[in-house]
């Protein structure tokens, strides 16, 4: 029977789940907790940017733009498939680290054989590719560099590039560039926008700040392993300015944007973040506690760098897609 509840939830958290609960699950509730399913939101903030940038040029097919998602969806469940299956193999995931703590890895938890694994991988993929393939005939030839540019991130990612501190670097160009320029394309019907792109950067800032408060969450435990992230290379107290800075240069490229008349006013109403960013800044002033503050959420540590970049990311972009909203109204109204 379908376990909607455990939809839900796994959409909201990343639940933590016994190998004997595992095995009462439903298909769906298990590939949505192998997969994270809670961090797609971000994934599909950024299609629905792409989107809506496309409405406010006055170009915008649904049927492009639904396949763009269920697309861009899965191929995100793949690379976590990936990267999970990719760090099991090199050992990295041994011992309690740092990734089997906050959340059932599939593999280190034995909830899948690395035959199921192989599963769910192909599976996620193929939906992926189909999607891939129907909008190459549907857009042209386009579609197919951007889907391996895609495919080159995914497989490379986890290995090397997380390991010689590309790993966030891709993240910007990954969740802005290419799922916010590459929705653009698609949903226009193969036309590319360097506005969209400057757009798309003001959203990619906020999953690469998430990535950037993961990878400082488990600093110690990358440089035990050998990964070599950014903020291994950099250090916890730069790391953390730096996702600080990070979270300036949205407001400030956002600024620029409107300054520039690429936005409308409309964007104002990104202010109304401002007030959690500051909390999210006053956290992140500090170093990372040793142990869990008593104001944390039960089931969330070792997180707490990285879930305070989420809470902060999920509100910006919530505010973000209803501001963006607002301007294509009042775009294809005449407003302004």
């Amino acid at each position: 029977m379908p376990d909607f509840k455990m939809w839900i939830q796994a959409l909201k958290i990343i639940p933590r789940i016994s190998k004997e609960q595992w095995d009462t699950l439903d298909i769906v509730s298990r590939w949505l907790i192998a997969t994270r399913s809670a961090v797609f939101v971000m994934t599909a903030t950024s299609c629905a940017v792409g989107g809506l940038l496309a409405a406010r040029s006055g170009l915008f097919s649904w049927s492009a733009f639904l396949v763009c998602l269920i697309g861009l969806v899965f191929a995100h469940a793949a690379n976590n498939l990936l990267n999970d299956f990719t760090d099991h193999k090199r050992g990295i995931d041994k011992d309690n680290y740092f990734r089997s703590q906050y959340g059932p890895q599939p593999l280190e938890h034995g909830l899948l054989t690395q035959r199921q694994m192989f599963a769910y991988i192909a599976f996620s993929s193929a939906v992926a590719i189909v999607a891939g393939l129907y909008l190459i005939f549907a857009v042209g030839a386009g579609v197919l560099y951007l889907m391996l540019a895609g495919a080159f991130f995914a497989l490379f990612y986890t290995w090397p590039l997380k390991y010689m501190g590309l790993g966030e670097p891709s993240v910007v160009l990954v969740w802005g560039p290419l799922m916010v320029g590459g929705t653009y394309f698609v949903v226009t019907g193969g036309h590319w926008s360097n506005g969209a792109v400057l757009v798309s950067l003001v959203y990619a800032m906020g999953p690469t700040t998430v990535l950037f408060g993961k990878h400082t969450d488990k600093l110690e435990a990358d440089r035990q392993k050998g990964v070599k992230t950014l903020p291994v290379i950099l250090g916890e107290k730069i790391s953390r300015h730096t996702t600080i800075g990070l979270w300036i240069f949205q407001y400030l490229l956002l600024a620029g944007l409107v300054a520039g008349q690429i936005l409308g006013w409309a964007f104002a109403l990104v202010l109304l973040a401002v007030p959690k960013c500051v909390w999210a800044i006053k956290i992140y002033l500090h170093p990372r506690p040793t142990e869990p503050p008593a104001e944390l959420p039960p089931n969330v540590w070792p997180l707490f760098l990285s879930a305070v970049a989420f809470v902060y990311n999920r509100l910006f972009g919530i505010i973000f897609l209803a501001a963006l909203l607002l301007d294509v109204i009042l775009k294809t109204q005449g407003v302004y």
